[in-house]
């Protein structure tokens, strides 16, 4: 499979200039984006402060171009107060959108890191009114905590990241499967491996709430370093799936020493049908029209499938402002966040 970059692009998430409590930037990371049939939904891995911004917020596309004068935040507490956002997801019946943070920490001395353990879930057309999934309330913190050591016990090992988030249809007709994908697994937060690998769980949509209706298992793994196109040690970092097309993308990222003091960071794109998905088959690394192993000049979080089968990308590129070389303008604002739209062709 190959892919032509249609666009590049900047969009503001919120008023330049934006500060928080201690008077220090704001500066947006753009770490999950999903179409929910109307809009895009994006969702931020840091907090934008104000009663009326939330790190979850919506725009209008015309075009495959965010409307930024369109954005409208989603401040319902629940949604509003989670911490470090990584995927979205749409439910199989296309009505709900799930959210996951990445379930990467937790604290041993109270519920205060909680909030970094959410999977959430609304309607699409009522962001105001987020369930938890698998709720727990510990010292008035509400989160989906319990499901780290579920996660833990598949993956074997106490430390993890959660990075993608995706629905898709069983091989055997049963309840969905709600994929979660990971991109670190180890003893701790500095001692892990990155990985590309996928665990599931089936469930059901009863009303507005998700309940897991069966056990993790795992469910899929591939080794991007055995392609030869891939420069550098990745994990990944986006799951999404296409009905429409009955096919799963990967984005995988890597952030590398420079060698002259400073980080490289770029990212992969890769596919594969859910038939291969559920056979245990490789993806294909998707080309650009030249053959050449698509390579992202930065680090893409978020992957979308736009209603016309486009691919909108994002990127958190931290708190680095100048730009690739490739794109139309040097840097970007703090409040402003890039993207890229990609038409899939079919290689030879």
């Amino acid at each position: 499979m190959q892919a032509r970059i249609v666009a590049k692009g900047l969009f503001a998430c919120f008023e330049s200039g934006l500060t928080d409590a201690d008077d220090n930037p704001v500066n947006v990371e753009i770490s999950a984006v999903a179409w929910n049939g109307e809009r895009l939904v994006f969702g931020s891995d840091k907090d934008v402060p104000g009663a009326h911004r939330s790190p979850v917020f919506s725009m209008a596309v015309a075009d495959g171009v965010p409307h930024e004068n369109s954005v409208s935040y989603y401040t319902a507490e629940l949604i509003k107060h989670a911490e470090k956002y990584e995927d979205f997801a749409l439910t199989d019946d296309g009505r709900h959108l799930v959210a996951t943070t990445g379930f990467d920490r937790v604290a041993e001395d109270g519920a205060h890191q909680d909030v970094y353990n959410r999977l959430l879930v609304w309607p699409c057309e009522a962001p105001d009114a987020p369930q938890l999934v698998a709720e727990r309330s510990n010292e008035g913190v509400r989160s989906s905590v319990v499901l780290r050591d579920h996660l833990s016990a598949i993956l074997g090992a106490p430390y993890f990241k959660i990075e993608g988030l995706a629905s898709v249809p069983t091989a055997d007709g049963g309840d969905p499967l709600l994929l979660f994908g990971t991109r670190e697994v180890g003893a701790d937060h500095e001692n892990f491996d990155y990985v590309a690998r996928v665990v599931g769980v089936p469930y059901r949509v009863d009303g507005n709430e998700v309940t897991l209706s069966g056990d993790f298992v795992d469910l899929y793994a591939f080794d991007p370093s055995r392609w030869p196109g891939v420069r550098f040690e990745v994990g990944l970092s986006s799951l999404e799936y296409d009905p429409r097309e009955d096919r799963l993308y990967f984005l995988t990222s890597f952030e590398v020493d420079d060698g002259q003091g400073g980080d490289r960071i770029g990212a992969y794109l890769w596919s594969l049908t859910r038939a291969a998905f559920h056979a245990g088959e490789q993806p294909t690394l998707v080309e650009t029209t030249d053959g050449a192993p698509l390579e992202f000049h930065n680090k893409a979080e978020g992957v979308a499938v736009l209603p016309d089968g486009r691919l909108f990308v994002v990127y958190d590129p931290d708190r680095e402002l100048t730009l690739e070389a490739e794109h139309p303008q040097d840097r970007r604002q703090m409040h402003e966040a890039p993207y890229t739209l990609l038409e899939l062709v079919q290689g030879a």
